[in-house]
């Protein structure tokens, strides 16, 4: 059985799911606008910032319309990190302002933690 001692030595994974709100799909053209630059500055250069290497990234919006409830999820975010406090520095992202808000107004982050898979690498 794994430790949590050999996932911290081998490297710890996170699966970044990201959903949509009513409220992102209920803003108007100019307000949504908003909400993806301020997404795409935020979540920039995640290496630099955090530490957070992105291995890949996957967004379900061709077969998936509407709010988000909870799995399957809109969008992911596959990263190795150097720590847990990585991953909650991604998660405060969400707390970053917009249009006087916060973007948790229009999307929700739940993060999955562990460790890379021994076979189908």
């Amino acid at each position: 059985m794994r430790t949590a001692d050999d996932m911290t030595k081998d490297g710890i994974r996170a699966l970044f799911c990201i959903g949509i709100t009513q409220e992102f799909f209920s803003a108007g053209g100019a307000e949504k606008d908003e909400v993806i630059e301020t997404l795409k500055s935020v979540f920039g250069d995640l290496e630099g910032r955090f530490g957070v290497k992105v291995l890949g990234t996957f967004a379900d919006d061709m077969l998936q319309a509407g709010v988000t409830r909870g799995f399957p999820w809109n969008s992911y975010i596959m990263a190795d990190i150097p720590d847990l406090k990585a991953a909650i520095e991604v998660n405060n992202l969400m707390r970053t302002p917009v249009l006087g808000v916060t973007l948790q107004k229009y999307l929700t982050i739940d993060t999955r933690v562990g460790h890379a898979l021994f076979f189908g690498a």
